[in-house]
């Protein structure tokens, strides 16, 4: 079986799997105390999360871990083939979720949580969150005309994308607009999202409840 270890951005992964209906078990990872984690450590001398085990392989990094299930436990209709002609917005927006937006958010997050009070309004920080903001505004195009970034059908973008937002929205530096809010009322009606938000917080994972949209 599939082992998904961490929370956080681990839950694209568990979302996924709750998609493709692959078995896995979510093993939590606490980042605050990962130094007394030994067997974690094992599977990831870096440190962080998430990480999947399947059998000897290894993988780390969110998205890389979605193509390689996409890849492996496919086909399926949440990945884009290269001939389809929204096969690059799907990438684009695939790779953006994290690059353009939950990167920079989990920068604004750290920036005005942990900094010390006269810090929180460092250069850094703003640069962050405008670059969240300036990526957002690409996403909210894309949504202009289409309920979802590849088109009429989900994918494994919109969960990439969704976390990101859903993760922005979670740590109060990011409100929602209108197609964005409504963009994630499709996104996470999804019974496999509901599924994931379960298993998390059985687990204690990700996120103590779901947020209102």
């Amino acid at each position: 079986m599939l082992t998904v270890y961490g929370e956080g951005r681990g839950f694209r992964v568990v979302w996924l799997l709750e998609e493709l209906g692959v078995a896995y078990r979510l093993r939590p990872v606490d980042l605050l105390a990962v130094e007394n984690d030994p067997d974690f450590l094992a599977i990831n001398p870096a440190g962080f999360i998430p990480a999947l085990q399947d059998g000897e392989m290894i993988m780390v990094e969110s998205i890389a871990i979605l193509e390689y299930l996409l890849a492996r436990y496919g086909p399926s209709p949440l990945a884009i083939a290269p001939d389809d002609p929204a096969f690059a917005a799907y990438l684009q927006f695939l790779h953006l979720g994290e690059a353009g937006l939950a990167g920079p958010m989990n920068a604004v997050l750290i920036g005005r949580a942990l900094a010390p009070e006269a810090e929180r309004n460092a250069r850094v920080t703003r640069w962050a969150l405008e670059t969240f903001h300036s990526r957002l505004g690409l996403v909210i195009r894309r949504l202009a005309n289409r309920p979802f970034l590849a088109g009429d059908r989900f994918t494994a973008a919109d969960i990439s994308v969704s976390y990101a937002l859903l993760f922005g929205l979670r740590t109060g530096n990011y409100t929602p607009g209108s197609v964005e809010r409504a963009y994630l009322a499709r996104t996470t009606a999804r019974p496999a999202y509901a599924r994931a938000m379960e298993t998390c917080q059985a687990t204690k994972a990700w996120a103590a409840r779901s947020p209102a949209l």
